[in-house]
C-alpha cells in the first residue's frame, strides 16, 4: 500500500521544510544487525545505500568488519560500529585502525557497548582518545547521543561524554556527528537538542528512528533497548497509538512530521534508521516519500 501512495505535505509545513524532510528520507542510513536475517536484509537494500553495521557481543567485532567489507564489495557505503567495551587492549585499537585503512573505510560509528565485563575501555571516550592517536585513515566518526537518557548512565554523565567526544574529534581534525538513540517523543527530542545546542554541542545530528516494523516486535523490544519511557509516550499519545493499533506495522512518520519545521534549524543532517533487518518494509516506506 505504501508504495502506491505519495505523502501529502504536512499542513502548515513550508515548502522548504518539506523538501528538507524528503531529502533526509531519501538519503537515510539503514542499520543492519549480524543475525540470520542479514542476507535478506542486504538483498533488500537499494543500490548504493548507506548502511550502518552493528557490533554484536555474540558475533564479535570481526563479524562487523566482515559484513562491512561485503557491503562495500556490493557497492554500498558501509559504516562499521565499534563497541568500545568489546575492545581488549591498545594493540587491538591499532589493529582496527589498520583495518580501516586497508579496507578503505572512511566513516565509523562508535558506541560504548553493553557488555558487562569490558576490556581495556569502559567507555567510548577513552577508546576514542587512543584511536585518534593511531593512523586510522578515517575522515568521519559518529558517536552516540541519548535524548531520553540511558537506563544505566546518569544524564549529566551522558552530557559530559558527548561534549568530551566532540572536543576530541575537533582537536584531532576529524569530522564527527552524533546519532541519537531511538526515541518516539518528538517534543523530548527537540527539547533535548535545543538544550545541547545551547550548551555548545555543534556536531551534526543524525536522528535515530525506528524503521517500519511489525507492531508486536516494536512493543516488545523497548526494555531490551532501554527505550521503555519513549514507548510509554506512544501508549499515551492517542493519535500514535490509534495508528499503531490499526496497522500491522509502525512507521516513523509522526516523528518526522512533528519535527519537520525544526529539522534544518536544529542541525539534523541525517536519519539513522533502526531496521532490525526488516529492510524491505523500510525501503517501501522510503519510496513513498519521493516527490
Amino acid at each position: 500500500m505504501l508504495s502506491k501512495l505519495r505523502r501529502a505535505p504536512l499542513s502548515g509545513e513550508t515548502l522548504g521544510a518539506r523538501h528538507y524532510r524528503l531529502h533526509l528520507v531519501r538519503d537515510l542510513t539503514f542499520e543492519v544487525i549480524p543475525l540470520k536475517s542479514l542476507d535478506a536484509a542486504i538483498e533488500a537494500l537499494p543500490a548504493g545505500s548507506r548502511v550502518s553495521v552493528t557490533a554484536s557481543p555474540v558475533k564479535g567485532q570481526d563479524a562487523t568488519c566482515e559484513i562491512t567489507e561485503r557491503l562495500m564489495e556490493l557497492g554500498h557505503e558501509a559504516i562499521p560500529h565499534v563497541s568500545a567495551r568489546m575492545v581488549t587492549d591498545r594493540a587491538r585499537v591499532s589493529e582496527l585502525a589498520g583495518w580501516f585503512r586497508s579496507a578503505g573505510v572512511s566513516t565509523m560509528f562508535l558506541v560504548g557497548g553493553d557488555v558487562e565485563s569490558p576490556g581495556a575501555y569502559s567507555d567510548a571516550a577513552s577508546f576514542l582518545r587512543d584511536l585518534l592517536e593511531c593512523d586510522h585513515g578515517l575522515s568521519t566518526i559518529g558517536v552516540t547521543a541519548y535524548p531520553h537518557g540511558h537506563p544505566l548512565i546518569a544524564e549529566e554523565v551522558l552530557h559530559e561524554a558527548l561534549h568530551t567526544k566532540q572536543a576530541l574529534l575537533a582537536e584531532a581534525g576529524v569530522e564527527g556527528y552524533c546519532s541519537t538513540q531511538m526515541c518516539f517523543d518528538p517534543a523530548l527530542i527537540e527539547g533535548w537538542l535545543r538544550g545541547e545546542r545551547a550548551a555548545g554541542m555543534t556536531l551534526p545530528v543524525h536522528l535515530g528512528l525506528s524503521g517500519v516494523l511489525d507492531r508486536a516486535k516494536l512493543l516488545t523490544m523497548g526494555a531490551r533497548l532501554g527505550v521503555g519511557p519513549s514507548l510509554r509516550y506512544l501508549r499515551k499519545n492517542r493519535a500514535a497509538i490509534t495508528k499503531l493499533m490499526t496497522s500491522p506495522n509502525y512507521d516513523p512518520d509522526h516523528i518526522l512530521m512533528a519535527l519537520s519545521p525544526s529539522l534544518d534549524d536544529l542541525g539534523v543532517t541525517g536519519l539513522h534508521v533502526f531496521t532490525f533487518n526488516q529492510v524491505a518494509t523500510t525501503v517501501t516506506w522510503q519510496s513513498s516519500h519521493r516527490g
